[in-house]
């Protein structure tokens, strides 16, 4: 699996990639669970009883930075099989969005737009946002352990 990194990142703008969407996803999800404040200055905070919500943010950033430049990457090399390419990344997409579940400042917006549906879905993202996460992380591990797989596979890496 090292070499299957190594010769991804290997390449800067792979790497300025997965820095970027770390970077991203790190600030998008810490700031929509209110564990990073712009107002009234730059603050961050991780209330007691909510470290493993900021644990599962951390490693679901990872996990996405790994991934989306890999599958990217395995895109870029496999031009002419692109039904074999949908699912890694279709698979990546939804890891993604599905660890943004949470929706503290968000909810209010939700909630005013959708009635009463809007009131049912943010009860269930906010009751459900810990396992949701767990699964987007399992989805996305798993989307890394197929990508190595077919990496090694197509481009000939050996042990």
């Amino acid at each position: 699996m090292l070499q299957t990194l190594k010769l991804v990142f290997s390449n800067p703008l792979y790497l300025v990639l997965a820095s970027a969407l770390f970077a991203f996803m790190l600030i998008g999800l810490s700031v929509i669970s209110e564990y990073l404040f712009f107002e009234p200055y730059l603050i961050g905070h991780i209330a007691q009883g909510t470290e493993f919500g900021f644990v599962l943010i951390v490693i679901l950033s990872v996990l996405s930075a790994v991934v989306i430049p890999m599958n990217i990457y395995r895109i870029n090399i496999l031009k002419k099989s692109k039904g074999k390419i949908g699912g890694s990344v279709f698979s990546s997409f939804i890891g993604s969005v599905a660890g943004a579940c949470s929706c503290g400042p968000v909810g209010f917006t939700i909630i005013s737009t959708f009635g009463s549906i809007g009131i049912t879905a943010l009860t269930f993202l906010t009751n459900f946002e810990l396992p949701i996460r767990i699964g987007a992380i399992t989805l996305l591990a798993f989307t890394y352990y197929t990508t190595v797989k077919s990496l090694k596979t197509e481009c000939k890496i050996t042990h």
